[in-house]
């Protein structure tokens, strides 16, 4: 069952199990209420029951897919007789959602989506998620809001709109059995390159700008410099820093750097098909989990650059416009429960980090968190964040990427 975190009779927080409906006895699904945040929360759960929610998220790991279907869906369905249909298509997110408003749809199309950074960004532009809906949560009060990189989602406040479901830090992956010794600054990296023409690459989408955002930091003169609202006058003066180190090295990279991989799968397929030596990861428990599957070999590391490494939380949202948005508010809430948290941080499951404060919860939840086995591949959590940096602006993303395709990919 998906647990709860909820209040009873004044006697503070008391763990429970989400109520089932009483054997023998069918509902009709009750309408949804037109303003959850108007409602207490077993009546919003009422509202839930019966209910069939589309979840808008990344499908391409079969890890993630695995989790949501075989522990996430069957636990919802036997809680609140809730459907979760999963929909593909997050990187379109903003611009269905666009065209559904500019359309008049009354009922949009999504209900709950996996989002964060740039797409959280346009969608606040575009008045397009409802909320503030958090302190609603019964988990709610267990999230890590006192840190930064939970609370601001690509420097932006976010401000109940959006619900933190996992954290991520961004590292390479090196085959340690070909690189015994592995570079651990953007110099020793460019040698690195040069000494091994052809063996090192990174994406040309979400991962791969997030290692020229990483390079970002390691050219700045402080981390302060990347904070806060989009600098013009900064991004232009370190684009120009990363995009000479990418010239510098373009001619030893795969393929003579003519082509970049479409996305992070094709960079994890080569370098699993022993074509590069390096790949990388914006999930910093993936290595072991690839590794338990028989996709990379057992001598894959992971690891940062000293210089610092893009650490940040992925989200949930509600469509302004949903029709379900009870339903997407239990969802959340049981994807923020500690059992759910628990089972995705676990590596061979997802190796998610959870957005929880551990020190919080109750017993036995945390001393179950304290016990989870560690990485086996990968630095414990607790060493990273001393390179961890924070995503700069969501702007900034968006300029890098259409300067990379301009300026780089298209030259």
């Amino acid at each position: 069952m998906i647990l709860t975190l909820s209040r009873c009779c004044g006697h503070g927080l008391v763990l429970g199990i989400a109520l089932l409906v009483a054997a023998g006895c069918s509902r009709s699904p009750s309408p949804p209420p037109a303003d959850p945040l108007a409602m207490g929360w077993p009546a919003i759960e009422q509202a839930a029951r019966g209910q069939t929610l589309r979840f808008v998220m990344w499908t391409g790991d079969p890890a993630i897919n695995r989790y949501i279907g075989d522990f996430i869906k069957p636990r919802l369905k036997a809680g609140y007789d809730l459907d979760l249909a999963v929909v593909p298509g997050q990187a379109d997110i903003p611009n269905q959602v666009l065209a559904e408003i500019e359309a008049g749809s009354k009922v949009s199309s999504m209900d709950l989506v996996w989002i964060n950074g740039e797409t959280f960004h346009k969608l606040r532009q575009m008045k397009a998620l409802f909320g503030p809906f958090t302190s609603k949560l019964p988990n709610n009060p267990y999230v890590d809001w006192a840190n930064p990189i939970i609370a601001r989602d690509f420097q932006q406040p976010v401000e109940g709109f959006e619900a933190p479901w996992g954290t991520t830090q961004l590292l390479l992956i090196a085959d340690s059995a070909r690189v015994p010794d592995p570079p651990h600054t953007p110099d020793a990296l460019t040698r690195w390159i040069h000494a091994h023409p052809g063996r090192f690459t990174f994406d040309s989408t979400f991962t791969g700008l997030s290692f020229l955002k990483s390079l970002m930091y390691a050219y700045a003169d402080s981390p302060e410099v990347l904070a806060g609202p989009f600098d013009d006058a900064v991004y232009q003066g370190l684009k120009t820093q990363v995009f000479d180190w990418v010239r510098r090295v373009r001619g030893d990279l795969w393929r003579g750097g003519q082509t970049f991989p479409k996305d992070v799968a094709q960079l994890h397929q080569l370098f699993a098909n022993g074509e590069v030596d390096f790949t990388m990861s914006f999930n910093d428990g993936e290595v072991d989990n690839k590794v338990a599957i028989g996709l990379f070999p057992d001598t894959a590391r992971a690891y940062p650059l000293t210089t610092g490494m893009l650490a940040n939380t992925h989200y949930l949202g509600i469509i302004g416009h949903s029709s379900q948005k009870a339903a997407a508010m239990v969802v959340i809430n049981a994807l923020i429960s500690p059992e759910a948290q628990f089972e995705k941080l676990k590596p061979e499951v997802w190796g998610d980090g959870t957005v929880l404060d551990v020190a919080r919860l109750p017993e036995p939840w945390s001393s179950r968190f304290a016990q989870i086995p560690g990485r086996k591949r990968a630095p414990p959590r607790s060493a990273l964040r001393e390179v961890a940096r924070q995503e700069p602006s969501p702007e900034l993303m968006i300029r890098l990427d259409q300067a990379f395709r301009d300026e780089i990919i298209r030259r």
